[in-house]
């Protein structure tokens, strides 16, 4: 699918691993990625990714879910596990009738998914607006520090913590609790929450739901019972301040729009 783009800075180079048993596509990956000015390196298996990733310190991962032996899932796992980089962010490849499993991607903290087939210039697209968020720290409203009852975060060092712990937050997760805590009592449809905060014109909607879950279980006292991110029923997302956040004009939080999405999808949980 082509996928138009407005025009955007590009990032830093960054050093990016593919995981992709399949040389065809892990060659047409990395070319794709290596003309936008991007490192990087490849495995062919779930052992070898990890090893790089161990030995590298990748900036992003391009991760299949169908890898021999060590499967994506469990390769996710463990890169999510590792205490030095809980917010490493991760882009999933999945197959078209693998929603469970792209789900679950989601929900052990994959940042974003692509599905086979795919567009290659899609998925740079993709990369870019990943990166370009994960390093954001300009200056300006949006890069001041917020506070809510016992949560406090700091867009420029993509540092969050809830009565004085750090939060292992990954970069989507950091994103949307940045902008709840600068919207607060307002209510959002995941729609907007896609478009607003990842820049998504169109999308799986339940990418929004799966985030917003894993984001209630590291801020909540009672996730079940969630105090601060209230669902309305039908209509979407509320942020409930716990206390008095800093205010902030909307505009701060223009989205990019270099990735749009694909289809649309799912109900509000």
């Amino acid at each position: 699918m082509n996928q138009s783009a407005a025009p955007a800075e590009p990032p830093e180079p960054a050093r990016i691993l593919v995981v992709d048993d399949d040389p065809t596509v892990g060659e047409v990956v990395a070319g794709y990625l290596a003309r936008a000015g991007h490192l990087v390196d490849r495995a062919e298996d779930g052992r070898h990714g990890l090893e790089l990733a161990e030995r590298h310190r990748p900036d992003l991962v391009v991760l299949d879910l169908m890898l021999p032996g060590l499967d994506g899932l469990e390769v996710l796992r463990r890169l999510r596990a590792r205490p030095d980089r809980p917010d490493l962010p991760v882009v999933l490849l999945t197959a078209k009738g693998d929603e469970a499993d792209r789900i679950l991607g989601l929900e052990l903290g994959a940042d974003d998914y692509v599905t086979k087939p795919f567009s290659p210039r899609e998925l740079v697209l993709r990369i870019r607006s990943i990166l370009r968020r994960a390093g954001a720290a300009a200056p300006g409203p949006a890069a001041e520090p917020l506070r809510s009852g016992d949560l406090a975060l700091d867009p420029r060092a993509r540092r969050a913590h809830r009565a004085g712990r750090e939060l292992a937050l990954t970069s989507r997760e950091f994103e949307l609790l940045a902008f709840f805590l600068r919207h607060p009592a307002t209510v959002f449809s995941r729609h907007e929450l896609m478009q607003r905060v990842w820049g998504w014109d169109f999308g799986d909607l339940s990418t929004v739901t799966v985030h917003v879950r894993r984001l209630r279980e590291k801020i909540e006292d009672d996730p079940g019972a969630p105090a601060l991110i209230s669902t309305v029923w039908g209509v979407g997302y509320r942020y409930d301040p716990a206390g008095t956040p800093i205010d902030r004009d909307p505009a701060a939080d223009a989205p990019a729009t270099d990735a749009p999405a694909t289809a649309p999808a799912g109900g509000t949980r």
